[in-house]
């Protein structure tokens, strides 16, 4: 899972907007050849072919029909030819592109500086630093003002006309037009902020303020200094706001809220003791630290004190949930849909594990009877290998060892560019992140390109023995490199840094969840398609074990809901069906019931991404180029697989 940067909860529902579904699309078969081929050179080294790029196929496009040689001022009107554009509307045409890029370039930056005006968590969080000192208190007048907000930068993007625009511009409106469609959508319909405690946690943006190195310490301090005024009405705001919450938003909350005060009572006066502040002002410090800590511990306690007798169900509903699917996963699909594709991948990864399950049989348990059901077949096998695990107190430490491994197959196997100048520091999970997921990557924003990646590691020291162990066979040592690929490299952090270097902010900020997760996805099969693992049946038994994860992830999701599957038959669905521990199991039914849809971009993204390989593999023929494939889908950013797929193959 990534946590695309460090955003206020606030925030969190604001990320991802929806698209209008495609409409069919030719597909020129030699253009779809070319565009994937690489051409060499005398050397053999692969040479860029313009025309082959997506610009060149513009640019090619726009050439045609032109020829020097005659008057272009003449049109010739024979039946038989084509007709020529004259040089005069040439000039008008290009004239009045121009004039509309011009006019979105001053749009998407008026729209920036606005976003972060309204938004100053979210643009701390993307290395935007010049409201860290504010805090946005989550009343009335904010809802009011963000309104106005997206009110005044719809009827302006409804002045620009998108055909005019290059395909990177025209991608970036696509995508500010439907965050603002999904902002009043949130705002009016889901209503989160009025049933979901969780998103009342002030501590993760002080501790990313505190804990980044973008400015100096003392610089840092006095944003926090300023922005800890603003802590007592957040919370104030929040009882205000929250109606019926659900009983578990409410119990999470407690968790999270409780857990993340030594942000305030702790790491702050730690970092206060290294500065060079005044005295007077440090001891006015403590003390807002202090009645921050002391605001958070109340949210806590009338957290506490709320009867959950009717609290409202977390589960979204069909209406809600379609919805919100069509907004957050941008789908060329809809959610009914990918359920079925999803329990058609389901059958298929089975039968491939019960192939694989019944050459090892004989290697783990000799003439032992195999088990006439093969779903028993492959739990028996899998049970066993899984076995195979790190000792709890080297968890992290092997995820550490896992990284540089990773980082030499993929330049050994030329699969993708790998920047070595850009950090990733694997750490344990901070508190304020616990509770959802085991791991998770946090990326530097677009504004701080060169900052740190952490790849957050999930603590086991609140565990039982027994959970530690169900955990570990659950990420035994197979298991444990697929999610270093997903998390890491190639998958989340390698495409947040590629997604950084898009000189399109925009395709930041708003990126497109499904995108990021279907490219960790489709990168652990790359990896297992190209040799890793030694092509082992250990290790591409544990693969389909995981890739089940992505598709079951579907299933539960949609079934949880918008069909009320209950908590017996969830278990049943990931332990019996997808072969998941207990622990793992009752994890997902916890998370299932925190968070919806998001559960869906895995398993739909992997779908576009994989089809959109193939399709373009199956017309270049032998010539087909990964790597090309690879930095060409990422350089796009975190757009929509769907609206990807129609920029290249129409552009």
């Amino acid at each position: 899972m990534k946590k695309k940067f460090q955003i206020t909860s606030l925030l969190l529902m604001c990320l991802y907007a929806s698209f209008s579904q495609p409409t069919a699309v030719a597909v020129d078969s030699n253009a779809l050849k070319q565009l994937m081929t690489t051409k060499k050179s005398t050397d053999g080294q692969p040479v860029l072919n313009r025309t082959n790029t997506v610009a060149g196929q513009v640019e090619r496009y726009s050439n045609e029909g032109s020829n020097s040689n005659n008057d272009n001022s003449t049109t010739n009107t024979s039946s038989n030819s084509t007709p020529t554009i004259s040089q005069t509307t040439k000039d008008v045409l290009h004239k009045t592109k121009a004039q509309t890029t011009s006019q979105f370039t001053t749009y998407r930056d008026k729209f920036l500086e606005r976003l972060w005006k309204i938004y100053p968590e979210w643009a701390t969080s993307v290395g935007y630093h010049l409201y860290d000192s504010l805090l946005t208190v989550p009343n009335d007048s904010f809802r009011k003002n963000e309104a106005r907000f997206v009110s005044n930068a719809q009827n302006m993007l409804n002045g620009i006309e998108q055909d005019s625009l290059s395909v990177a511009d025209r991608m970036d409106l696509l995508l500010i037009r439907n965050f603002l469609i999904e902002n009043n959508w949130n705002r009016t319909e889901l209503r989160q902020y009025e049933w979901d405690p969780s998103m009342y946690n002030v501590a993760g943006n002080f501790s990313f303020i505190l804990s980044e190195n973008y400015q100096t310490l003392d610089t840092r301090l006095k944003a926090l200094y300023s922005k800890m005024n603003f802590v007592k009405a957040y919370y104030e705001a929040a009882k205000i706001n929250l109606k019926n919450p659900t009983k578990e938003h409410t119990d999470l909350a407690i968790k999270q809220i409780k857990s993340s005060i030594p942000v305030f009572t702790v790491d702050m006066l730690d970092s206060l003791k290294k500065s060079k502040l005044s005295a007077d002002v440090k001891t006015d410090f403590i003390k807002r630290a202090n009645d921050c800590a002391k605001s958070m511990a109340d949210f806590a306690t009338y957290l506490e004190s709320l009867n959950m007798d009717n609290a409202r169900s977390f589960r979204l509903g069909a209406a809600l949930y379609e919805a919100k699917f069509n907004y957050e996963i941008q789908s060329s699909y809809s959610s009914a849909s990918l359920l079925q594709m999803a329990i058609d991948r389901k059958k298929y990864l089975h039968t491939e594990m019960a192939s694989i399950a019944n050459k090892l049989w004989t290697k783990y348990f000799g003439n032992k009877p195999k088990p006439a059901d093969n779903l028993l077949m492959i739990k028996a096998v899998i049970d066993t290998i899984s076995f195979q695990h790190v000792k709890p107190e080297n968890f992290q430490s092997t995820i550490e060892k896992q990284i540089p491994t990773l980082v030499k197959f993929i330049n050994d196997k030329n699969l993708i560019y790998l920047d070595p100048s850009k950090p990733l520091k694997v750490r344990a999970e901070p508190a304020y992140m616990a509770g959802v997921a085991g791991a998770s990557i946090s990326s530097p924003g677009p504004y701080d390109k060169n900052g740190t990646t952490y790849y957050n590691v999930g603590s086991l020291s609140g565990m039982s023995k027994a959970e530690q162990e169900s955990y570990l066979k659950e990420y035994n040592d197979y298991i444990l490199q697929i999610l270093s690929i997903h998390e890491a490299i190639p998958g989340h952090y390698t495409q947040g840094i590629y997604a950084n270097q898009s000189p399109s902010i925009i395709k930041s900020i708003l990126g497109n969840g499904s995108m990021v997760e279907g490219w960790a996805v489709y990168s652990e099969l790359m990896m297992l398609e190209n040799g890793y693992g030694d092509n082992s049946p250990e290790m591409w038994l544990m693969y389909y074990k995981w890739n089940l994860r992505s598709v079951c992830n579907t299933i539960l999701d949609i079934s949880v809901h918008t069909a009320n599957m209950s908590h017996d038959d969830a278990i049943k669905l990931l332990v019996n069906d997808a072969f998941q521990q207990s622990a793992e199991a009752e994890g997902k039914w916890r998370r299932v019931q925190l968070t919806s849809v998001q559960l869906c971009s895995y398993f739909n993204g992997f779908k576009e991404i994989l089809d959109l390989r193939d399709e373009l593999k199956k017309n270049a023929g032998s010539s087909f180029d990964l790597k090309r494939f690879n930095e060409k889908l990422l350089s796009f950013g975190s757009s929509p697989v769907k609206d990807i797929r129609q920029m290249i193959i129409h552009p």
